[in-house]
């Protein structure tokens, strides 16, 4: 043992030569230092994880917008086949075993009768009339993508046979097969339409909250303008602007078009208030002094700092171009046939009396409801996900 220096005596100073060692001070465990090493992307996807439901709305909201790229092999009939012998049909249930022998999936064959007191049709099942459900079969033709001719199919009824699993509407068309052929032009809808919104909310927003002073005050007042009119009444007047004689492509992307439009206004002040607050940084003034103009130092160096933030809100705007593409179409000044969406089929439900006889004719509001919650489930996570340190 070394004796203890004397009272007042300098203690001895020794230096190591051993190299340094950031992590000889502190021993992390292998989980920490996972955390501790990890990027701002892999902290968000493991933060969004967490959160289940947006997980599970995530992989749902994947599938729903695979599927409309094939919705021509998943729909059993063609867009606008008719069955003129099964008008106003209701749904076929999907059986497995008869008399106690398993068959497979399989319908019973109906016939129709005249309810001479009501005038309706009355259809009943045959039990002794088994129609087995096909699967990647030959049924009714179309083009896929309205390109390339085919007639194959996910899954089909028997052959000479019938099979409506949601039933029929008022020409004896499947509802099924027109929900998801309605998918393709209500979702994608809401994806041009944010993005218009995107681009209208990103270049306007960033030059008020970058530039200020009069084109900011001008900016904020325009905007205070459009969100004090009526969401609906401003849908109203700018759809019924459309003539009439317009084909149905180019309602589609007027539609769109009028979404985008009035969609910016929160976007924008979003925008601003960021830019705002980041303007001032030091990274956006050593650009200025270099001789970066203002679109890229917007584009580069700013916007890039809260896009985490503008993919949640895009997530929750989606439903409302949604909801608004499903309500003009509703209410007969959206969309037109022969185009087909959500809303155009719901159109068949507008009466008390046709719900009353015909209720799966409502069948197209279940994917509306469906997409809208998953869309604001996403958003929630995608938000929480955006600050992974919280």
């Amino acid at each position: 043992m070394s004796p203890l220096p004397a009272p007042g005596a300098p203690l001895p100073h020794y230096v190591s030569t051993a190299p340094f060692d950031p992590l000889a001070t502190e021993t992390m465990m292998a989980a920490q230092s996972r955390i501790h090493l990890a990027s701002q992307k892999h902290l968000m996807w493991w933060k969004f994880k967490q959160h289940r439901l947006a997980l599970v709305s995530g992989i749902f909201l994947a599938a729903v917008y695979l599927m409309i790229l094939i919705v021509e092999f998943l729909a059993p009939y063609g867009l606008h086949t008719r069955n003129v012998d099964f008008i106003h049909a209701p749904p076929q249930r999907v059986h497995f075993f008869d008399k106690g022998e398993f068959v497979g999936p399989f319908v019973y064959g109906r016939t129709m009768t005249l309810d001479l007191d009501t005038l309706h049709r009355v259809y009943t099942d045959r039990p002794n009339d088994v129609q087995p459900i096909r699967f990647f079969c030959r049924g009714d033709s179309y083009k896929f993508w309205g390109l390339v001719a085919s007639n194959y199919h996910l899954v089909c009824p028997a052959i000479g046979g019938q099979m409506f699993l949601l039933g029929t509407d008022r020409l004896g068309r499947d509802v099924l097969s027109r929900i998801l052929y309605g998918a393709r032009i209500s979702l994608t809808i809401g994806l041009i339409g944010i993005a218009i919104s995107f681009v209208l909310g990103i270049v306007i927003g960033g030059l008020a909250g970058y530039w200020g002073g009069v084109f900011d005050l001008i900016v904020q007042r325009l905007i205070e303008v459009l969100q004090s009119l009526p969401s609906l009444p401003l849908w109203m007047a700018l759809a019924a602007i459309m003539p009439v004689t317009w084909s149905p492509i180019v309602i589609y992307f007027g539609i769109t078009v009028i979404l985008g439009i009035i969609d910016w206004t929160g976007l924008a002040r979003a925008v601003r208030s960021k830019l705002l607050a980041l303007r001032e940084e030091d990274y956006v003034q050593a650009a200025q002094l270099m001789g970066a103009s203002t679109p890229r130092i917007i584009g580069r160096h700013l916007v890039p700092g809260f896009m985490s933030h503008l993919i949640a809100s895009a997530t929750i705007s989606i439903p409302g171009m949604i909801l608004g593409e499903t309500a003009l179409s509703f209410l007969g000044l959206g969309l037109r046939p022969p185009i087909t969406s959500w809303g155009i089929l719901l159109t068949e439900a507008k009466s008390v009396s046709v719900i009353a006889f015909y209720p799966w004719l409502l069948f197209p509001i279940i994917p509306v409801v469906l997409v809208i919650l998953a869309f604001n489930f996403l958003g929630d996570g995608l938000r929480d996900a955006a600050d992974p340190y919280k």
